[in-house]
């Protein structure tokens, strides 16, 4: 999950920084345009054209590259991503806390982590980069889009592999709340250890497998309103939808997930802000890597409970 320090002559705009691809040095192109085309074909041609008389592709030295600008073998380039019709997502995140080496903030549901495909402005990084003036932020861990509560961020690029390296060690306690149907047939609190793996024609969803277990969460009940009860989720693992696919292969889907047991609506549709995914990153702890001081963060946020019977 390491990444390369930001290049130091290459600036953020809007809160982003630029995307870096190499130009080839075995295959011939005779302008760069040609190689840009070629190369990313989620931008057309025309669009690329449009980029660079911008002034929105740039060489190593930070100086934008015009659309006649020739092919240089070897060279890198940088371009800043931006989306005309992205989604706006209308609820803020809140800044739990800011020291010199973290940022912990409390995310709303909806809100994406990192840009990628019809998110840039409207994600967690570049809304703290532009609100607090730190271009080197960097999330140390992720939550899924749908989900809220609280992510960790590293201030300084020297700092970053030190708490990354917390969660792949799994030396942080995390604590998760979710609203999902409740039944007397679940004897809590329990272990769910299962092989979760993407589902066979189905990108975005997970699914446990026969085989060895590669994921595993403790699940207890917390409290109960007629037929939804609230649980408490503690991930030992970070499998992808985790927490989701076991609730669901328990028999219990969280309320509002609109991937488990069934899609009812694709990553690509639009959102029904009124229907969030009732979970909650609502705890972290651990010892700080680089201050060796015992840090505890708790999310303010709550889940709504559903109005509608189970069933």
């Amino acid at each position: 999950m390491s990444r390369p320090a930001r290049h130091s002559l290459i600036p953020l705009r809007h809160g982003v920084s630029a995307s870096c691809v190499a130009q080839p040095s075995n295959v011939a192109f005779e302008r760069l345009l040609d190689f840009l085309a070629h190369r990313l074909t989620a931008i057309d041609r025309h669009a690329w054209a449009l980029r660079m008389a911008q002034g929105d592709v740039l060489d190593e030295s930070g100086l934008p590259l015009p659309p006649d600008a020739p092919c240089r073998p070897g060279a890198r380039v940088y371009y800043y991503r931006h989306i005309d019709d992205e989604p706006v997502v209308p609820f803020e995140e809140t800044v739990l806390h800011q020291d010199a080496h973290l940022v912990v903030a409390d995310k709303p549901h909806f809100l994406p982590v990192t840009p990628g495909g019809r998110y840039v402005q409207q994600t967690l990084l570049v809304r703290l980069k532009r609100r607090l003036g730190l271009p080197e932020l960097s999330p140390v861990h992720r939550i899924d889009r749908e989900t809220a509560g609280l992510v960790v961020f590293s201030v300084r690029p020297q700092d970053r592999a030190a708490y990354q390296a917390l969660f792949r060690e799994r030396t942080v306690d995390k604590v998760y709340e979710a609203i999902a149907p409740h039944t007397p047939r679940l004897a809590t609190p329990q272990r769910r250890c299962s092989r979760i793996v993407e589902e066979d024609g189905a990108f975005f969803r997970m699914t446990e497998a026969p085989g060895e277990p590669n994921s595993e969460t403790t699940i207890a009940l917390l409290e109960q309103r007629g037929p939804w009860a609230r649980y408490r989720l503690e991930p030992v693992t970070g499998k992808r939808h985790q927490l989701r696919v076991h609730m669901n292969a328990l028999g219990l889907p969280i309320v509002g997930d609109q991937f488990y047991p069934r899609v009812l609506r694709g990553p690509d549709e639009a959102e029904d802000f009124r229907e969030p995914l009732r979970l909650l990153a609502q705890a972290i702890a651990f010892t700080d890597p680089v201050t060796g001081e015992a840090r505890r963060f708790e999310s303010g946020r709550g889940l709504q409970w559903p109005v509608a019977e189970a069933g």
